[in-house]
């Protein structure tokens, strides 16, 4: 077997499974994630409610857990369905808009000097990397014809 050959069998292999495997990835983070936020065992609460003391006043805080966790497991369960990744990928942007909020809200908590994150910072940080991974899912969709959804 040549180097070349390898390499073949390597890309393909790549990119036969790629968009299965970040499918699973977005289910396995985001319904593990937001379920323990249903089931009120998430290490990340702290965060999340000091930035929610800051930004949501009409709503109870555990109401507000229960229902972001449900969220997050339904971010997870659209990826995994056929035909609704754009859904999810929507979602997604919300959820990433909220979750980068405590960098410039909250940076007592998510900065400990200049570019030097915390760890919850660390743990904001690298969902730049889920969004790039989204937008390889999404870039893989065919187009939407109009015809097909204005048919009769």
């Amino acid at each position: 077997m040549t180097l070349r050959s390898l390499d073949l069998q390597l890309l393909h292999f790549s990119r036969k499974i790629s968009i299965p495997m970040a499918r699973f990835g977005f289910f396995v983070i985001f319904f593990w994630f937001g379920f323990l936020k249903v089931l009120d065992l998430s290490p990340a609460s702290a965060l999340v409610q000091s930035l929610f003391e800051r930004t949501i006043p009409f709503m109870g805080f555990p109401t507000f857990m229960f229902l972001f966790g449900l969220l997050e497991c339904l971010i997870g369960v659209l990826f995994l369905i056929p035909k609704l990744e754009r859904l999810a990928f929507g979602l997604l942007l919300a959820h990433m808009a909220t979750t980068f909020m405590p960098l410039f809200l909250l940076p007592e908590i998510t900065w400990s000097a200049l570019l030097v994150p915390t760890l919850e910072g660390q743990y904001i940080i690298k969902n730049l990397a889920l969004i790039a991974s989204a937008l390889g899912v999404i870039a893989h969709l065919h187009p939407i014809h109009a015809h097909r959804i204005f048919k009769k």
